[in-house]
């Protein structure tokens, strides 16, 4: 199974956003992850909807949408609008996982859940059938350039006997790298973020094939 590279663009150069995202697209990326900050359930303030909407015609990859914020069900409709492919919402944001989840599919989007660090994955053993995707935060969230937390390997290798035969996408974003890429990918994981690692030096595509090829 050929795991799937999904470049952070929380990591690019925003003022060159568009052309930051044609140049992963160019250089090899599967996903485009967009990290969506809101001040309050995360100690930073990233993009909105409007600018999803923006960056939508630069490329035609799957633009992999993680709300990072809270109330996260009135911005639900708006990240769909814009033209997200996944929206993610995180298990500690909102009172009514299984709501938001049903939301997400009914406007045609693929429903994804992030946990965090501290989060057991117990807190989605009861909604498996309406995910298509769960990410485990490998980082507390927030900013850029942290280190992988060694303890969410053991949760990804739980999490992937829970998903057994579903089609459901594992990803981990947060301190991945060439180094460690192998070892997240053997616990279970389909589908890597990278920020730093991919956009550290000017050439995308090398740094993508080293985090696929590790």
């Amino acid at each position: 199974m050929t795991v799937k590279i999904a470049p952070s663009i929380l990591s690019a150069d925003f003022a060159r956003l568009g052309e930051e995202v044609r140049a992963i697209d160019a250089a090899g990326c599967d996903w485009v992850h967009i990290d969506v900050m809101d001040g309050h359930f995360v100690p930073n303030i990233t993009i909105g909807p409007a600018i999803v909407k923006a960056l939508r015609p630069h490329s035609k990859k799957i633009f992999d949408v993680h709300l990072m914020i809270d109330p996260v069900d009135p911005f639900i409709e708006d990240f769909a609008k814009a033209g997200s492919d996944y929206i993610t919402v995180h298990a500690e944001a909102g009172k009514h996982l299984d709501r938001s989840l049903q939301f997400i599919r009914s406007l045609g989007k693929k429903a994804g859940v992030s946990l965090n660090p501290a989060t057991s994955e117990s807190a989605i053993e009861f909604v498996m059938d309406k995910i298509d995707l769960i990410l485990v935060m490998s980082v507390n969230p927030g900013f850029g350039g942290q280190s992988f937390i060694e303890s969410q390997i053991a949760k990804l290798q739980r999490l992937r006997a829970m998903i057994g035969d579903r089609p459901i996408e594992l990803e981990v974003d947060g301190g991945v790298t060439a180094d460690n890429a192998a070892r997240i990918k053997a616990a279970g994981a389909t589908a890597l973020v990278a920020g730093s690692a991919v956009f550290k030096t000017p050439d995308y595509e090398k740094n993508i094939a080293a985090i696929r090829n590790a």
